[in-house]
C-alpha cells in the first residue's frame, strides 16, 4: 500500500457517526479502512492524522473556474480549501459550445467574471474539446482540481438565436436541443441557465422546458439561476420547479437565496414550496454559500431590454441621453430585472474590480460612496464605469440575510457552492472561504449544522446529484479524493479586506491519492481532470 493515515476521525460523507480509523490509499483509491481495534494496515508511508478529522474531499457545485482552471496551474482558491472538484458553466454563460463569432462575444459579455487572458490559445469550439482541454490542462499534466461541465443555456441560444429578444422558431428549438444533446453525449453533466442574462433570459417557459427534456433524456440535471432572487423570487423559484415537474427532469437550485428586503425571513416559505414538490416525488437540490452579499457584474444590473443585441449595442443605449435616462428610472425607481425587480440602493453596490487599471479607484467602495466623494449623483459613477470599463466591472451587492443563509442550508437538499469569482481587486471571499467557513464559522461556532451532517452537505449529497458512483464518501475502492483539517482550528481566512487569504487548519488535500495540498502548503501536482457525466442504465 502507498501511503496509510494512522489514528483519522474519519468523517466519512455518509451523515453518519464519525469514527476512529487508518485509512490506506493505494493507486489512487482508498485502499483500506482499519478502524479502532482491527488490523492496521501498512504502507510505504504514513502520516500521523491524530487530531484531524478525514473526509471525502469536497464538491464545489456552483465554480466559475471556467478560465481559472487553463490559466493558473496552482489555482490555490480552490484547492487550499478542500475542493477536489467544481462544477462549471455556470449561469448559462460558458465558453462551449460556441463558434468564432459567439466566443468573442461570450468572452466579452463575461470578462467581469472569468478576465479574458489575451495569451490564452481559444483551441476549442465543442463541449468534448473543452473538456479535452482540461484534461490535457498545463503542459499535458492536468489541471489543479477535477471539474464537470453544464451546457451553458444562454450561450446555447447566443449561437443559434442570436441577441434578440424574441421566441425562438421551431428549427431554432430543434437546433438548441441538437447542441445541448450533443454536449451531454459528450460529458457534460447537466445544463444550466441565467435567467436574469441576456440572452438566456430571452428563453420562455416553454423554450425552456424542451431542452430540459433532452437533459432528462441523457440523465442530467437542470441547473438554473432563475428569473428573480428579490421580488418576485419565490414565483420565479415555483417556475422551475413546474418547468422540470413538465419535462420529467432533476432540478438543481443554483444559489438559492432569499435576498432584499421583500425577502427578509422568507426562507421556511421557500422550502416549504420545495418540501410540497420533493414529497411529491420530484428530484431537487440545492446549493448556497454561506455569507450574505451576492456577486456579480454591475452591467447584470441592467434591465433586460438594455442589453438586448449584446454588448456593443448596450455600450450604444448607455451613450444616448435619452436612453440612458430611461436606464436609469428604471434601475432606480421602477426595479430592474437584471436587480431581481427591486430598486437599486447604491449604498448596496461595492465594486469589488475593474479590467482597466485606471478605474481602479472605485474598487473597494460602494457606488454612492464614490458619487460623494466626487461630488457627482451615484447613477453618474455606475454609467462611468459601464462604459470605460466596457462592461467588465465586477461588484458585491450587500442585500442578504443571515436567518435566511442558515434556514436554507439546513435544509435535507442543500449543497455547498461557492460561486466565487476569482478575478479582481477585491473579490468575494467566498472564492477562496467557502468551505472552510462551513466547517469552522456554521459547524464549531454557531452550531447551526453537525460536523457530521455538514460534511455530507459537502461531499455525498452533490456527488450523488451528478451521479458519481466512486465519489463523495470514504469507503473502500472509492476514489482516494480526501481533505485532512483540524476541526478545532479551521476556518475561512479570506475576509472583505483581505479576499485571498488562505484558510486555516486544512493542512491536506488529496485528489486521486496524490497530496495537491501538504502541511498546509500547495504543491506542484496537478491531479484534475474533467469528469464526465455517466450515462443512464
Amino acid at each position: 500500500m502507498d501511503l496509510v493515515f494512522r489514528d483519522a476521525l474519519v468523517v466519512d460523507g455518509s451523515g453518519g457517526p464519525s469514527y476512529r480509523a487508518d485509512v490506506g490509499v493505494d493507486g489512487g483509491r482508498i485502499a483500506a479502512i482499519a478502524r479502532e481495534g482491527s488490523r492496521r494496515p501498512s504502507g510505504r508511508r504514513s502520516l500521523d492524522a491524530g487530531g484531524l478529522a478525514l473526509c471525502p474531499g469536497f464538491i464545489d457545485m456552483h465554480a466559475h473556474s471556467d478560465l481559472a482552471l487553463l490559466t493558473d496551474p496552482l489555482h490555490e482558491a480552490k484547492a487550499s480549501q478542500g475542493v477536489t472538484l467544481e462544477v462549471i458553466g455556470q449561469d448559462g454563460l460558458s465558453y462551449a459550445p460556441v463558434d468564432d463569432r459567439t466566443l468573442a462575444e461570450i468572452r466579452r459579455q463575461i470578462t467581469g467574471w472569468n478576465g479574458d487572458p489575451p495569451d490564452l490559445e481559444w483551441n476549442w469550439r465543442g463541449v468534448g474539446e473543452y473538456l479535452d482541454r482540461l484534461d490535457a490542462g498545463f503542459d499535458g499534466r492536468g489541471i489543479a482540481v477535477n471539474a464537470a461541465y453544464l451546457v451553458p443555456q444562454g450561450t446555447v441560444r447566443m449561437l443559434v438565436v442570436g441577441w434578440e429578444d424574441r421566441p425562438a422558431t421551431e428549427a431554432e428549438i430543434e437546433a438548441m436541443k441538437r447542441l445541448v444533446a450533443r454536449g451531454l453525449e459528450e460529458g457534460a453533466v447537466g445544463m444550466s441557465s441565467g435567467l436574469t442574462y441576456s440572452p438566456g433570459m430571452y428563453a420562455d417557459d416553454a423554450e425552456l422546458t424542451r431542452l430540459c427534456r433532452v437533459v432528462a433524456d441523457h440523465g442530467g440535471y437542470y441547473c438554473p439561476h432563475h428569473r428573480s432572487y428579490g421580488a418576485g423570487a419565490l414565483e420565479a423559484y415555483a417556475q422551475m420547479v413546474e418547468v422540470t415537474r413538465s419535462a420529467g427532469c432533476a432540478l438543481h437550485l443554483a444559489h438559492a437565496t432569499m435576498n432584499f428586503g421583500v425577502n427578509e425571513g422568507r426562507a421556511p416559505e421557500l422550502l416549504a414550496l420545495l418540501d410540497r414538490a420533493l414529497d411529491r416525488g420530484a428530484d431537487i437540490s440545492l446549493d448556497t454559500y454561506p455569507y450574505l452579499p451576492g456577486c456579480t457584474t454591475l452591467a447584470a444590473l441592467l434591465p433586460g431590454w438594455a442589453t438586448e443585441g449584446g454588448p456593443e449595442a448596450t455600450l450604444r443605449r448607455l451613450g444616448d441621453p435619452a436612453t440612458c435616462a430611461r436606464i436609469r428610472e428604471v434601475m432606480e425607481v421602477e426595479g430592474s430585472d437584471g436587480c431581481h425587480g427591486v430598486a437599486i440602493d447604491w449604498d448596496t453596490i461595492e465594486v469589488s474590480g475593474v479590467a482597466h487599471p485606471c478605474l481602479s479607484r472605485y474598487s473597494g467602495a460602494t457606488v454612492r460612496r464614490s458619487a460623494l466623494r466626487e461630488g457627482v449623483e451615484p447613477f453618474d459613477i455606475a454609467l462611468r464605469l459601464l462604459v470605460e470599463d466596457r462592461l467588465g466591472t465586477t461588484v458585491l451587492q450587500h442585500v442578504g440575510h443571515e436567518e435566511n443563509v442558515r434556514t436554507i442550508m439546513r435544509h435535507r437538499v442543500h449543497t455547498g457552492g461557492s460561486d466565487g469569482l476569482l478575478v479582481g481587486d477585491k473579490p468575494h471571499p467566498r472564492a477562496y472561504g467557502t468551505f472552510p467557513r462551513y466547517l469552522g464559522t456554521y459547524v464549531r461556532e454557531l452550531g447551526v449544522l453537525g460536523l457530521e451532517e455538514c460534511v455530507a452537505h459537502l461531499t455525498s449529497r452533490p456527488a450523488a446529484r451528478l451521479r458519481l458512483p466512486d465519489r463523495g464518501l470514504v469507503r473502500e475502492g472509492y476514489r482516494a479524493d480526501l481533505v485532512l483539517f483540524d476541526p478545532r482550528t479551521v476556518a475561512a481566512g479570506a475576509t472583505f479586506e483581505a479576499p485571498r487569504t488562505a484558510p486555516t487548519g486544512l493542512p491536506h488535500v488529496l485528489i486521486d491519492g496524490r497530496f495537491v495540498v501538504r502541511d498546509g502548503h500547495r504543491t506542484d501536482e496537478l491531479a484534475g481532470r474533467s469528469i464526465r457525466r455517466t450515462p443512464p442504465r
